[in-house]
C-alpha cells in the first residue's frame, strides 16, 4: 500500500514539474511574432521602408521623422528587426535588410508576405558612376539593372550577335599588346524575371527593372529641394548638392572601387549609381505586383578618385540627404497611396 502511494506521489510530482516547465517555456501569446503581426496589420495598410546598413539607418532615425508605434514598436523575424510607426501620420514599416542581393531579396519578400504593404520605398547610399553628378547628390532611379550576371567565355570565344555588353580583360593589358590575358572575357546576360502575372515556372528575359511610373512622377516634384552641403562647420562639399529624378542604376554583389570598371559600366549601361541591393528589391516588388521607388545618395566616386574613397568622409551626409528626400516623398504621397500606382 505504501509503495503504491509513493508511486502515485512521484507521478503527481512529475506531472506538476512538466506543467510548470511547459508554462515557463512558452512565450506569452501577446509576445509571439504571429500575434504582433496580426495586431499590426489591423492598423494598415503600410508603406514599406528598406535601408541596407547602419549608417543609413542612423541617418534615417536622426531626422526624427519616424514616430514608433507605442504599443508594438517592432517584431524580430529571421534576425531582422521590423519597426512599426508613422511618418507624417502615415503608417510605415521599416527594416534594415543587410548588405548584398540575397539579404535584400529575402527581407523584401518577407515584408510583402507577412505585412499589409501597399508598396516599398528603398533608400540608401551608392557609388557614383556619372561624371555629371557629384558626391552628396541624391538620385531617384527610373530603372535598375542587375549588372552582376555574366557568362565567362574562353579566351577566343565567339560573342553572340545580340550580346549587350562584354568585358575583354585583354583590352587592359599593360603594356598594350602584351601577351594574351588568359582570363579571357565575360559577356553580360539578362536576368530571368518571374511574375505573378505570368504562368508558373515561366519567365521573361529582363535587363531593366522599371520603377513604378506614378511614384516616379510624384518624385519629380521634389527636384530643386535643398539638400545639406556640410557634414559640420569645417567640412563641406565644394558645391550645392542636387536631387535628380529619372536616371539609371546598377546592382551587383560587387563593391565598385575601380576607375576602369566604373567607366565600363557607365559607357555600356549609362548607369549613374552602383550598389549591392537595389535590383533585388525592385525585382522582388515587381514580381509580387507591388509598387517600388528607389532613392540613393551618392557617397563616393566608385574608384575614380585619387587616394582614399570619400565614403568615410561624406557617406553620412549622403545618407542624411537621402533620408530627408524619403521623408518628403512620403509626405507628398496621397492618403489613398494604395491606389497610387
Amino acid at each position: 500500500m505504501a509503495s503504491s502511494m509513493d508511486s502515485c506521489l512521484q507521478l503527481v510530482v512529475a506531472v506538476v514539474f512538466l506543467l510548470v516547465f511547459s508554462v515557463k517555456s512558452l512565450k506569452p501569446n501577446e509576445l509571439r511574432p504571429s500575434s504582433i503581426i496580426k495586431k499590426v496589420n489591423a492598423g494598415g495598410p503600410y508603406i514599406g521602408l528598406i535601408s541596407v546598413y547602419s549608417r543609413e539607418e542612423d541617418a534615417f532615425f536622426s531626422t526624427g521623422g519616424f514616430k514608433p508605434n507605442p504599443k508594438h514598436p517592432y517584431v524580430d523575424l529571421s534576425g531582422r528587426r521590423f519597426r512599426f510607426g508613422k511618418i507624417h501620420g502615415k503608417p510605415v514599416i521599416y527594416v534594415r535588410c543587410g548588405i548584398g542581393m540575397v539579404n535584400a531579396a529575402a527581407a523584401t519578400q518577407q515584408m510583402v508576405d507577412l505585412f499589409d504593404i501597399v508598396g516599398i520605398v528603398h533608400f540608401g547610399i551608392a557609388g557614383n558612376l556619372n561624371n555629371s553628378m557629384s558626391i552628396g547628390d541624391v538620385v531617384v532611379l527610373k530603372q535598375v539593372a542587375n549588372t552582376g550576371i555574366w557568362d565567362w567565355m574562353k579566351v577566343n570565344g565567339t560573342l553572340e550577335l545580340n550580346s549587350i555588353a562584354h568585358l575583354d580583360f585583354g583590352t587592359y593589358n599593360v603594356p598594350k599588346g602584351n601577351e594574351t590575358n588568359l582570363l579571357g572575357r565575360i559577356s553580360f546576360r539578362p536576368e530571368d524575371f518571374h511574375s505573378e502575372s505570368k504562368n508558373p515556372n515561366t519567365s521573361i528575359q529582363l535587363i531593366w527593372a522599371q520603377i513604378t511610373p506614378k511614384w516616379l512622377q510624384l518624385a519629380t516634384l521634389l527636384e530643386g529641394m535643398k539638400l545639406k552641403k556640410c557634414v559640420n562647420s569645417s567640412l563641406c562639399l565644394p558645391q550645392e548638392p542636387k536631387l535628380v529624378v529619372g536616371l539609371n542604376g546598377s546592382t551587383a554583389n560587387i563593391f565598385v572601387d575601380n576607375g576602369v570598371y566604373r567607366d565600363f559600366l557607365f559607357r555600356n549601361f549609362n548607369v549613374t549609381t552602383t550598389d549591392m541591393e537595389t535590383s533585388a528589391i525592385a525585382m522582388t516588388c515587381l514580381s509580387n505586383g507591388y509598387p517600388v521607388i528607389v532613392i540613393r545618395g551618392l557617397s563616393d566616386l566608385a574608384g575614380a578618385q585619387t587616394g582614399k574613397s570619400a565614403i568615410d568622409t561624406f557617406g553620412s551626409l549622403a545618407a542624411l540627404n537621402t533620408a530627408n528626400v524619403v521623408l518628403k516623398f512620403i509626405r507628398m504621397l496621397p492618403l489613398n497611396y494604395y491606389l497610387y500606382y
